[in-house]
């Protein structure tokens, strides 16, 4: 927890960014790279922390802002409401000594340029901290304040899952675990635990993955033995029982539809690197130079075709051989991953949900036909919303009775009708789900 004051550019740089994801929509992966690349570690963390901050705790923050504001700032202003956030965010979660974060985040208005603002920013700060037991008891009677939720999006998740929705946002509001996937190419799981010990790195092993590693505490990933050799990459848990459900064999073609960032590609040669083809579609040409990136690293890049083109349009890239397997890790809601990417709670809404639906039954729909008879198409999200899973799947199959669902004979997560889900926190991994389909 940081406890020492920073250099107010830091939190310019924290607005400037929040700012393109509140004003402009563009996602945090996105936005903070480039903004903190020239600091160094120690504010580069600080800023990634003020991001990540503000966006995952967003809807009681604004809620505060709102009653402590007389009027809503302008448009315009966008950069000076992040600071504003900025500064909320330090004071109520953040521990940060108060005179320390309210100087530098009032003098941090002076170098977004607008100067005029610095009182504003100083009145609502303190005012926060005058009235701050009075605040906090009306955010604790505030439904979307209190859960950080927006509201469609807590509705969506206590309509699901009535029975396990607080757990659900409390997982959501907090940070996730670095989880790592040991290259079983280059060695196992109990020698790379081994080597973090005599480190001092502790970390554990994930439950019912053979290759998963989950450290007690994050670090930078240049920093762990082996990564940049492509000895570990950096996989959830829940990412890490993807690849297994495929029962890959040698000889056989594989497709991984939708396959950037590549972790789930890289996974599946570490498993199988005997296979006659993987091919490693992904539709943007930028997501698809950090798998290349992933597959060099871990030294499998001659072992799969990266392909650039539309899964829903196979007859642009597609040589006309069935596959054995195909994945289809279909873009979704990322409901299930909301801890990882907190900028979901802002960038996400709920007229986005029936389109991705619609989506992802084309996807489904186009690359049935390149299984081979006899194959398997494993279907998985990062959604724990229905239609996008089990809904999804169960009208695929009615319409398609020629294929049946593969039950997964697996001791995790919950049996759903078709398939398998995990919710997010259940044994620390993100909310994922899976479903098995064969083609008769």
């Amino acid at each position: 927890m940081p406890t020492a004051p920073h250099s107010a550019s830091t939190r310019v740089i924290a607005a400037t960014v929040l700012a393109q994801v509140l004003g402009q929509g563009r996602s945090l992966t996105a936005a903070l790279p480039p903004a903190v690349a020239h600091l160094p570690d120690r504010d580069q963390a600080f800023t990634q922390t003020l991001c990540y901050g503000v966006l995952r705790w967003l809807p009681r923050l604004e809620y505060l802002a709102q009653k402590l504001l007389r009027k809503p700032l302008r448009a315009r202003d966008v950069d000076l409401y992040s600071l504003l956030l900025l500064g909320l965010y330090q004071l109520t979660e953040l521990g940060i000594p108060s005179h320390a974060a309210l100087s530098e985040t009032v003098a941090a208005a002076e170098s977004l340029g607008k100067p005029w603002a610095k009182k504003l920013i100083n009145a609502i700060l303190r005012a926060y901290l005058r009235n701050q037991v009075a605040l906090q008891a009306q955010v604790a009677t505030h439904e979307v304040a209190h859960s950080a939720h927006p509201r469609w999006l807590l509705e969506a998740i206590r309509r699901s899952w009535p029975d396990d929705w607080s757990q659900i946002i409390a997982a959501n509001n907090c940070h996730p675990p670095l989880s790592l996937r040991v290259n079983r190419l280059q060695g196992s799981r109990a020698s790379y635990l081994q080597e973090l010990e005599r480190n001092g790195i502790e970390a554990r092993a994930i439950p019912h993955t053979e290759w998963g590693v989950v450290l007690d505490q994050p670090r930078p990933v240049t920093t762990l033995p082996g990564f940049l050799e492509g000895r570990v990459s950096v996989q959830d848990g829940a990412g890490q029982r993807v690849a297994p459900l495929l029962a890959l064999a040698p000889g056989q073609r594989v497709l991984d539809a939708c396959a950037a960032p590549g972790g789930k590609t890289c996974h599946i040669l570490e498993l199988e690197p005997q296979l006659e083809t993987l091919i490693a579609l992904d539709l943007e040409a930028v997501r698809l130079e950090r798998l290349d990136s992933n597959l060099k690293r871990l030294q499998l890049k001659a072992k799969a075709q990266v392909v650039q083109g539309d899964a829903a349009q196979p007859q642009t890239w597609w040589d006309g051989i069935p596959f054995d397997r195909i994945l289809l890790d279909a873009p979704c809601s990322g409901s299930g991953v909301i801890r990882r990417h907190p900028d979901i709670k802002v960038l996400r809404r709920e007229r986005d949900i029936p389109p991705l639906v619609v989506l992802q039954k084309r996807l489904l729909s186009a690359l049935w036909p390149l299984l081979a008879p006899g194959g398997l198409l494993l279907y998985c999200t990062c959604s724990i919303l229905p239609q996008e899973n089990e809904q999804q799947i169960r009208e695929f199959l009615l319409a398609h009775p020629e294929g049946k669902e593969r039950p997964l004979e697996v001791p995790w997560g919950l049996p759903q009708i078709p398939g398998r889900q995990l919710l997010t926190g259940a044994e620390g991994l993100d909310g994922f789900y899976y479903a098995c389909l064969e083609k008769c």
